[in-house]
């Protein structure tokens, strides 16, 4: 069973480099890491963390009231598939709301907006690149 706990910033970086930086020559700490506003959640399986998101008190001018934005989702690719990412944001969707956010909104790569789109998510304004990364999307859930 996949069990989600609030995890520090620093607990998010294995996974963060296996996955989303491996041979990608761009730091795997962000800004806005160790801001108050910000936590991060973690999907263990039989205590492994296996699955990882950050969630930051972000403002785009796309959209109105108080959001937040999701980085560094991740899960370690031996466990791809298994439920842990559904499991994150359905967790930080609720946690949101009860911290009355209007929405939630990401950069998603192009691979995972149909994960992203399974969630309620929806791409807004055109594809862009990113150096060294790829085609993204901006999403976002409107929470309230």
């Amino acid at each position: 069973m996949i069990q989600i706990k609030t995890i520090t910033a620093k607990e998010t970086y294995p996974v963060r480099l296996a996955v989303l930086r491996k041979n990608i020559p761009l730091p795997f700490e962000f800004t806005g890491d160790f801001d108050e506003d910000t936590f991060h959640l973690g999907a263990f399986l039989d205590n492994q963390l296996v699955a990882v998101a950050s969630f930051m008190k972000v403002s785009n001018h796309l959209f109105s009231g108080l959001q937040y934005q999701l980085r560094g989702m991740a899960t370690l690719e031996k466990f791809q598939g298994a439920g842990a990412g559904k499991v994150i944001m359905q967790h930080a969707f609720k946690k949101l709301i009860d911290l009355k956010i209007n929405c939630l909104w990401c950069n998603a790569r192009v691979v995972a907006v149909p994960f992203y789109k399974k969630l309620g998510m929806n791409v807004v304004g055109k594809p862009f690149d990113i150096e060294f990364i790829g085609v993204h999307n901006t999403m976002v859930k409107v929470l309230s």
